[in-house]
């Protein structure tokens, strides 16, 4: 194991009120990050929404509605709606400046070596994040959204005509709510390779486990993705790539017999 002094440490003894105090004013600029992103994202609500409604436009369109829309049946709904995509815009983009915050937070407690760990998997939470949200928009939600509006019929029972009118709140908290889990599956890399970082486990034990990880891979993607087999398969198969990518991370990282001497 590498000698404190060549692996030092720059925290300072402190009291626990100069630690609240810290964690305070790291607290106070996460919020105010958020609250500008959310500010920004409030005025550029309504590209912010074109931007989230176009899979479904283009379903509707190609399904043979040339005037797609989205309908709201409260008063109070098309405000709240412009708020939820506030919030999902602000904490988009505030993201990486809040986990910045919390690095800043515990980086004086952590030793150099700990430190040059901890950075690559800090750098890759928003990469990994935003490949998981382009998986959801421009993969996902044409074929989920082609499914449900094949259902749409212009004979419906009776002579009576099938036809979608999505709500706005209600879609809406459907594409957010899907992009999020998708970022965050997409953190699996991340969090597998700080499990192997701190010794929970190893690539042998991923590897070992690797078949049972596949079947898990195949309940998220028959939960999250919509029921068809073919949409549950491409959604299936980054989960298991980015699972294999994981092994090797571990790989990489975790502790090596000769660091253990």
């Amino acid at each position: 194991m590498a000698d404190e002094e060549d692996d030092p440490i720059n925290d300072k003894p402190m009291p626990l009120m100069d630690h609240l105090i810290e964690l305070r004013t790291r607290l106070i600029w996460a919020m105010a990050a958020f609250g500008l992103c959310f500010a920004v994202s409030y005025y550029f609500s309504d590209r912010i929404y074109f931007i989230l409604a176009r899979p479904l436009a283009d379903v509707l369109r190609a399904s043979g509605n040339p005037d797609p829309k989205l309908v709201y049946t409260q008063l109070y709904e098309a405000f709240f709606t412009r708020i939820k995509v506030a919030f999902f815009g602000g904490a988009f983009l505030g993201f990486p400046i809040i986990a910045a915050q919390l690095y800043l937070f515990v980086a004086p407690g952590m030793y150099r070596s700990e430190k040059r760990a901890l950075l690559p998997f800090l750098l890759a939470t928003p990469v990994l994040f935003v490949m998981g949200a382009a998986l959801a928009y421009f993969v996902l939600f044409p074929f989920a959204f082609s499914f449900f509006a094949s259902f749409q019929s212009t004979l419906g029972g009776g002579g009576v005509p099938i036809e979608l009118l999505p709500r706005v709140g209600e879609y809406l908290d459907l594409v957010m709510k899907l992009i999020f889990a998708c970022g965050l599956i997409f953190q699996m890399p991340v969090a597998i390779s700080l499990m192997a970082r701190v010794g929970i486990t190893n690539s042998k034990a991923l590897k070992r486990y690797r078949r049972y990880a596949i079947l898990g891979m195949f309940v998220i993607a028959a939960i999250v993705a919509p029921p068809d087999p073919l949409s549950m398969v491409m959604f299936a198969v980054p989960l298991i790539a980015l699972y294999e990518i994981s092994i090797i991370a571990a790989g990489y990282v975790e502790p090596k017999p000769a660091e253990e001497d």
